[in-house]
């Protein structure tokens, strides 16, 4: 068992359930109150549910790879770009519109695990090449 992805893949969960709780009355239900449009209600809506079903299939194959080493390099790296960019969104829309990255923080939480992933990404890339004889 790896234990950087396995606490990445747990911290991504805690953060799911941010999302899907404590996100949806700060958010979600603010946003759909104040469209007057069926059609933008749908899509925010939609948004809103494909951002949570994401978030919750990153956290399973983080796990995934903490406890399996014949996928973890692969499944690291995608679930490593995504959390990567969004990062990167949060703080680049935060910098253009809210002249600060500080209003919509969730970048940290994005970055931090994005680098504990990577952390296991690169300590099971090592253990699975000394397993072959790959190291000196």
């Amino acid at each position: 068992m790896n234990r950087w992805l396995l606490t990445a893949g747990i911290l991504s969960l805690v953060t799911t359930g941010i999302h899907l709780f404590a996100g949806g009355t700060d958010v979600h239900v603010p946003l759909l109150e104040s469209s007057p449009s069926p059609l933008l209600q749908t899509y925010v809506s939609l948004l809103w549910h494909a951002t949570s079903a994401i978030l919750l299939i990153n956290s399973l194959a983080l796990l995934f790879a903490a406890a399996d080493r014949r996928y973890r390099l692969p499944l690291a790296v995608a679930v490593i770009a995504q959390y990567l960019a969004y990062a990167a969104l949060f703080m680049g829309y935060g910098l253009a519109y809210l002249g600060s990255p500080w209003p919509a923080p969730q970048w940290a939480v994005f970055i931090v695990m994005a680098g504990l992933a990577a952390i296991g990404a690169r300590s099971g890339e090592k253990t699975a090449a000394e397993g072959l004889g790959l190291t000196r």
